[in-house]
């Protein structure tokens, strides 16, 4: 009977225990066939940063961190920003920071005065006190550790995509910048595009209507490119992981034609993915029959419900020989905006009433002369004296100079940025989201709220401007 008291005690004080025992706070419970992710209270010691502008900065000193491909494609465009200069280098190997000292002498600009190599040689960048932002182009799981630690020494960052690999990791990167009061921003080039910037004007602009439903994806047989990626570390967590484990390109512009967390928010997710046909036989080629069993499906397939009512469609494909995509659809109640595998616009036509049922041919694209026409009536302010010399710097036919030239302009004024540690979160937060979906069977998930409430407290997203700029753009031209 003693035995059986004592253990009845025992098991009644460790189920005591687990009671006790914190749930995660960024972690999710299931409830009613749903996987519900919690959304914590904002600490005390932290403030909103929507909206967030710093102290002006004269010229920003800029510190790279990572100088394989990306990096080095930073480096080569950095010369020609006119509000930063490049004064710390760092990479894992000190030959590839002697290459970038390269680039930037060939371009004419000064040598950084800083050099910084091995593992750890990033946390002495970020300790110096005379560097502004840290720009990071390192693996993906390196992205968040990497800039908290650069905010927690004082400096403003600027993360690769994705910036984020957990919701632990965006909450980090939400907490850190909220904290520490210092800029956060994902480098999402493809918000930048021209296509895309253009066709974000025209939404602001009414030409679509109200908005229905978005698409984006980033579809790119990297068959080419495995042997490029330094320790082979994108296809090890390829085969590691489900869902959509690079997100941003094409989810990031369509959040900003629907004004996520500036207005709506998205709601529920639910993800699948296919088998791993082919990646499975690239894992075999590369590694042994068997040796890994490939995770990540060839095609992978996200729907997101906002709380206003709209839907949006990601999809994912790196080891297929579909062609090159990002999709970006924009499907409104007066337009239609499409960019792969073509450009294409269509607003409507007027005598959609008078033809027969069976005519498929009612709606159609406009013209290429039209489209091109309506591209110029509303070419993006930021293009109209950016695109030409975006157009010779390159980077991605242009946008990765805009991207670049975007984040130092606003430091240099003091405004708020283009993207926030908001967008960093949400758009970086699918690639846990949707392994956690298929998981369980494609359940829905409802989604985290980075923001914490505030997703409707801005109307809508806004590029700022200087004073001068925005004051001279108003003026009428003089005749």
């Amino acid at each position: 009977m003693k035995r059986i008291l004592f253990a009845l005690t025992a098991v009644a004080l460790i189920a005591c225990a687990c009671q006790k025992q914190p749930a995660d706070p960024y972690g999710y419970t299931i409830k009613d066939n749903q996987i519900v992710y919690n959304t914590p209270a904002r600490p005390a010691d932290q403030q909103s940063m929507l909206g967030f502008a710093a102290e002006p900065i004269e010229n920003v000193r800029v510190g790279l961190v990572g100088l394989g491909d990306r990096g080095t494609g930073a480096v080569w465009r950095m010369p020609y920003q006119e509000f930063a200069t490049v004064v710390a280098l760092c990479d894992l190997y000190p030959e590839r920071v002697e290459r970038a000292q390269k680039v930037l002498e060939e371009l004419g600009a000064p040598r950084a005065i800083y050099e910084f190599s091995g593992e750890e040689g990033y946390k002495q960048l970020c300790e110096r006190d005379d560097i502004d932002l840290v720009y990071l182009a390192v693996p993906w799981q390196l992205h968040t550790p990497i800039a908290v630690y650069a905010m927690e020494h004082g400096k403003h960052v600027a993360i690769e995509v994705p910036a984020a690999t957990s919701i632990q990791e965006c909450w980090d990167l939400v907490n850190t910048s909220e904290r520490t009061r210092k800029h956060c921003m994902m480098l999402e080039n493809c918000c930048y595009d021209f296509f895309e910037l253009n066709c974000l004007n025209m939404i602001q602009q009414g030409l679509f209507g109200d908005i229905v439903h978005v698409e984006g994806s980033y579809c790119h047989n990297l068959d080419p490119y495995w042997d490029g990626y330094q320790g082979d570390w994108r296809m090890i967590y390829n085969r590691a992981h489900h869902g959509d484990v690079y997100p941003t390109h094409g989810i990031g512009p369509i959040c900003q034609d629907i004004n996520i967390h500036r207005g709506d928010k998205m709601d529920v997710l639910v993800a699948m993915d296919s088998d791993a046909f082919a990646g499975q036989a690239i894992a075999d080629k590369r590694y042994g029959e068997g040796a890994y069993q490939y995770a990540n499906g060839d095609h992978t397939t996200t729907m997101i419900r906002t709380r206003k009512g709209k839907t949006i469609l990601v999809e994912h494909d790196v080891v297929t020989p579909r062609p090159y995509s990002r999709m970006y659809q924009v499907v409104g109640t007066k337009g239609f905006a499409n960019k792969y595998p073509n450009e294409g616009l269509a607003l409507g036509s007027e005598d959609v009433g008078k033809v027969a049922y069976d005519n498929l041919d009612a709606e159609q694209y406009m013209s290429e002369a039209e489209r091109d026409a309506i591209m110029e009536a509303y070419k993006h302010p930021i293009l109209a004296d950016l695109e030409e010399v975006a157009r010779k710097v390159g980077g991605h036919g242009g946008m990765d100079f805009i991207m670049d030239y975007r984040l130092f302009y606003c430091l240099h004024y003091g405004l708020p940025l283009d993207q926030d540690v908001y967008d960093a979160a949400e758009w970086s937060s699918l690639v846990e989201l949707t392994e956690v979906s298929i998981k369980h069977g494609s359940m829905p998930v409802v989604m985290p709220d980075f923001t914490r409430g505030e997703w409707d407290k801005t109307d809508g997203i806004t590029f700022a401007f200087a004073k001068a700029e925005a004051e001279s753009e108003a003026e009428p031209a003089a005749e």
